[in-house]
């Protein structure tokens, strides 16, 4: 449904060109051995994932508000919907932002090379 819009491509974490295979290695973000490990290029368009060198350290500054935004909402959750106390709302953002870690991190990757690489339609049809 999604498939040939930026959505589809940042949370299955799949070429930001075609939209065909994963970028990563491993698909599992929770195998952490593997979880920074990323293909070289696509194999059905050729697409080389690191751009240039380094290119993946921009997305730490993705990754700074993704990481704010699931604190926001472990915050909310727990102080506001549970009503629970500020150190326990603490206690859960702190749990979140490890139980996330690798997601968060997957994520910020996945939106970091869409803001420079857009889906082509002629490559998806191939």
């Amino acid at each position: 449904m999604l498939k040939g819009t930026k959505i589809y491509s940042i949370f299955t974490g799949t070429c930001p060109r075609c939209h065909k295979e994963s970028m990563y290695q491993t698909k599992n973000p929770y195998v952490l051995s593997d979880v920074f490990k990323i293909n070289d290029n696509c194999s059905k368009c050729k697409l080389t994932y690191r751009l240039e060198p380094s290119f993946f350290y921009g997305s730490m500054y993705v990754s700074y508000g993704v990481g704010i935004t699931f604190s926001v909402i472990a915050f909310l959750m727990s102080y506001l919907v549970f009503e629970t106390s500020l150190m326990t709302a603490f206690i859960a953002i702190v749990i979140t932002m490890i139980v996330f870690g690798p997601i968060i991190m997957r994520l910020s990757r996945n939106i970091w090379i869409n803001l420079f690489v857009s889906y082509d339609k002629n490559l998806a049809k191939k």
